[in-house]
């Protein structure tokens, strides 16, 4: 995004991609192994994401609307329960966050005002949101930001691009190349020097200004100069959290009238199951399970993807009460993929701290006036930790870079 917004400002790009791939966390997998463009990253847009839906219609491409009679359920003590169910003491919260004076983790804001047994239920349940869809510490997790999330429309209907993230991916690409500008595939940097850079298979660039668009623990692979090393200290205080995410492709939707009820329009199961959180394609037919562990749990396992998957199966047995071995006969097609070992991403997405702000003006601020850094970690609206976040700060940021 940055560098298409620089051609159309008259620049010269060059792209260097360290994968042999573009998208980055975006990642579209065979369309003959799930039926359809399955997303291995990013998938759904978030709320109005204006960038997002700008791009998707200038590329042609289809916005799939979220149905909203779709259905969430949770597994919790053996019990289905619908989510349209009201956890106790939920509806106080929008309240107290509106009059809280001072950031602090949102582990410690429950703490200190939804302390005791009567809001346990509540807890957990901010506490699964926060480390599922933020894939945030809670210990960490910037109250203020959680805020303006969740009260500011952030957590809204979600949408998905038909065609998948993939083909708006490949539009990008294309304009580059049609714009003369250049893609240079598994280009990995490994040093970065005044107005040059040198990557791994000992290709040199120089350019008048460098973007870097690299995921925040990747900077710290990245040699510069000692002035400039001292500066991406700052990515320190900004979150990061981590993700797996399991695809898995069955025969057909067994799970449509599981558990004794019509789950026909099932959308979103959660559980306290190893691999807690999973989603069906709804209003799509395809019978495709995803599931996510995200947060401090996901950055802790060393598993490898065959017992990933192997845990998965074991976590939907549970939630639907089928036997293990049922399920892996129906399975047809499977992967887990695990970001936080992806050493091109090192995790999933980033989210706010107490101290983000700081952080992300002093990494917004250019290096001698070449070096720039964007990227979904430098987005302050309510779409933080999302593909309109990145695209939204690469517009900014190539604004920034033609200006000067």
């Amino acid at each position: 995004m940055v560098g298409r917004e620089l051609m159309r400002a008259g620049h010269r790009v060059t792209i260097l991609e360290a994968r042999g791939r573009v998208g980055g966390r975006i990642w579209e997998l065979p369309a003959d192994q799930f039926g359809y463009r399955a997303e291995g990253g990013a998938e759904f847009i978030h709320g109005e994401a204006p960038v997002t839906r700008a791009l998707v219609a200038e590329a042609g491409l289809t916005l799939v609307r979220g149905r909203r009679d779709g259905q969430r359920w949770d597994r919790r003590g053996g019990k289905l329960i619908s989510r349209d169910d009201d956890v106790p003491g939920l509806d106080l919260v929008p309240a107290r966050l509106a009059t809280l004076k001072r950031d602090l983790p949102i582990a410690e804001f429950l703490n200190e005002h939804f302390a005791g047994d009567k809001f346990a239920a509540m807890r957990t349940a901010i506490i699964r949101m926060t480390e599922g869809y933020d894939a945030a510490d809670p210990l960490r997790a910037s109250t203020f930001a959680l805020r303006d999330e969740w009260l500011g429309g952030g957590l809204r209907q979600s949408h998905r691009v038909e065609e998948g993230y993939g083909a708006l991916m490949d539009f990008l690409a294309a304009e580059i190349r049609r714009g003369g500008g250049t893609i240079h595939l598994r280009a990995e940097v490994t040093v970065v020097e005044g107005a040059g850079v040198r990557c791994a298979n000992g290709a040199q660039f120089t350019g008048d200004r460098i973007i870097l668009t690299v995921p925040l623990p990747v900077l710290h692979d990245i040699q510069f100069d000692p002035a400039t090393t001292a500066r991406w200290q700052a990515a320190e205080r900004i979150g990061y959290g981590d993700v797996i995410k399991l695809i898995f492709r069955f025969e057909h939707a067994w799970w449509s009238h599981a558990v004794g009820h019509d789950l026909s329009r099932l959308s979103f199961m959660i559980s306290d199951e190893f691999v807690p959180t999973w989603w069906t394609q709804y209003p799509r037919p395809h019978p495709v399970l995803t599931g996510w562990l995200a947060g401090p749990r996901a950055a802790q396992l060393r598993l490898s993807e065959a017992m990933l998957i192997e845990r998965g199966l074991e976590s939907l047995a549970h939630i639907f009460d089928e036997a293990p071995g049922t399920l892996r006969a129906l399975l047809t097609a499977a992967r887990a993929l695990h970001w936080g070992q992806d050493r091109f991403a090192r995790g999933a997405y980033s989210y706010a701290t107490p101290e983000s702000r700081a952080a992300q003006e002093e990494l917004a601020r250019p290096a001698g006036g070449v070096l720039y850094y964007s990227g979904e970690a430098l987005y302050r609206g309510p779409d933080i930790g999302t593909v309109e976040a990145a695209l939204s700060n690469g517009k900014d940021v190539a604004a920034i870079v033609a200006r000067g």
